[in-house]
């Protein structure tokens, strides 16, 4: 066995990680670059502890690739040594393409590109520096390679990018029923006709992770705070990136400003090379320097909204069932102008509108199947007896309405 590199994850123990491709990718600037970015966005506005970051979690999810590979392996599932390091080398990257604060910023300063479309152009950079050796590993994350259920370990239900972010984001937001069994599912993990299933004795565990899932959703991931929080910040976005193209001058970093000047969507990416260039020097740090100077700037919205950052002054937020009538909205939009004493179209960077829908478990989309031992395979729809499918599957829609809040006097 060559020399390995030792890491001290603080959720799974030692990560083992060899030299070669492996650990040139972990050391590549672009992968470096997760260092700066938190996992979970502005979550440590309610969990304080909520600080990890993608490096963490891309690292965490290679783990449980690494023991889900030797599990499968030990169960006569025939994988090469080649397709082993393509698919571990595959989930260290599969985050690589986010920009700062994970998920927030992704219409905000980019619109009509995703961030795994992202994560593949810098998949191919990398490859490109290392001369072609991730070929097999961006064949497997794109789902092109004869092997599904490999790609199925990166991308499904129950793939190790999930069960690495719900075990890593309960341990830092110190959400304790989000603790699920990965080891347990992992070792109950086997292959049929090329797809991922769960031997019959995993089924409690993939019961708790399913119930989990839910939970850490609508605690942590869409709590009212943290939307709040987040609306505060893309309103902020949106009003410096209106200031500049209408000639006013507003301090940013190069690769943030680039980011301001521009409409970047998926055809800007493809027609203008240097776009990948800044937007991989773009990272939180640049968001929380702007701010700092925005919180001085000449423009009241975009002062009062950097103060509202820097300072947690969150959107005050109301979680409806039903969507507020327009008369409410103008009627809010007129209070905003009023009190703060702007202009009433200018009262929407003040607060924001937004439908929150999540379903748990989607029967028609990529199902987790169980094997029983006499070799009938099941979903966990049919095959639970505790779990209510059609509730986890049912999609929950919520209306959030966040605006300023104002002192009492």
């Amino acid at each position: 066995m060559g020399e390995v590199k030792i890491i001290n994850d603080p959720v799974f123990g030692f990560i083992k990680i060899p030299q070669g491709i492996l650990y040139g990718i972990v050391e590549h600037p672009l992968f470096q670059r997760l260092n700066r970015i938190n996992q979970l966005g502005l979550a440590s506005v309610v969990y304080p502890g909520a600080r990890h970051t993608r490096f963490q979690h891309s690292l965490g999810a290679f783990h449980l690739m690494s023991e889900a590979i030797l599990n499968l392996q030990q169960k006569g599932n025939f994988i090469f040594d080649s397709e082993a390091e393509a698919v571990q080398a595959a989930i260290l990257m599969h985050d690589i393409g986010h920009g700062p604060f994970s998920h927030v910023l992704e219409n905000t300063l980019i619109s009509g590109i995703s961030h795994e479309e992202i994560s593949l152009m810098m998949m191919e950079e990398i490859n490109r520096s290392m001369n072609g050796q991730l070929n097999l590993a961006i064949s497997i994350f794109k789902g092109e390679y004869p092997k599904n259920f490999l790609h199925q370990l990166i991308s499904s239900q129950l793939d190790m990018d999930r069960l690495d972010y719900l075990r890593r984001d309960s341990f830092y937001t110190g959400v304790t029923e989000g603790n699920i069994g990965s080891a347990r599912i992992i070792k109950m993990l086997n292959v049929v006709d090329d797809s991922l299933v769960v031997e019959q004795k995993g089924i409690y565990s993939l019961e708790n992770y399913l119930t989990t899932r839910r939970l850490m959703y609508w605690q942590v991931y869409l709590h009212r705070t943290c939307v709040a929080y987040e609306k505060v910040l893309v309103n902020m976005l949106n009003r410096a990136k209106w200031l500049i193209r209408n000639g006013q001058q507003v301090f940013a970093s190069p690769a943030l400003l680039y980011f301001l000047e521009n409409d970047i969507d998926a055809k800007w990416f493809a027609s203008h090379p240097e776009a990948l260039q800044y937007y991989s020097e773009l990272d939180d740090s640049d968001i929380w320097s702007a701010m700092k100077a925005w919180k001085h700037h000449s423009d009241k919205i975009l002062a009062t909204l950097a103060t509202d950052m820097l300072d947690r002054h969150i959107f005050k937020v109301e979680v409806l069932e039903d969507k507020p009538t327009p008369e409410r909205l103008d009627e809010l939009k007129h209070t905003i102008a009023e009190k703060m004493d702007i202009a009433y179209e200018d009262a929407h960077y003040l607060m924001s509108l937004n439908t929150i829908q999540k379903d748990m478990y989607n029967v028609d989309d990529d199902k987790i199947q169980i094997l029983y031992k006499n070799g009938e395979i099941r979903d966990i729809s049919e095959a639970s007896e505790l779990l209510n499918v059609q509730l986890l599957s049912k999609k929950i829609r919520k209306y959030y309405l966040c605006y300023q809040r104002f002192e009492e006097k």
